[in-house]
């Protein structure tokens, strides 16, 4: 599975898509829930969490795969 997007809605609220869907696999009202479920989702299918801002631009990256040497997280 792809790596799961937290973005801002145009119309409100937060979305969490998979990289390169159109659509969004779920809509929140707030940003807290949609990262938990896009988070959960990442640990399910070992891929990576990517959180926006409501400009759109990344500001966090999060990740779930069995990388056997992972670099050192400075963020989490």
């Amino acid at each position: 599975m792809a790596n799961q997007h937290v973005v801002p809605n145009k119309n409100g609220g937060w979305d969490v898509k998979g990289a390169g869907n159109s659509r969004a696999t779920k809509h929140f009202d707030t940003k807290q829930p949609a990262k938990k479920f896009a988070k959960s989702i990442a640990k399910k299918h070992h891929s990576e969490l990517i959180e926006h801002n409501k400009q759109g631009r990344i500001i966090s990256k999060d990740s779930f795969g069995n990388d056997p040497i992972p670099p050192k997280d400075k963020e989490h």
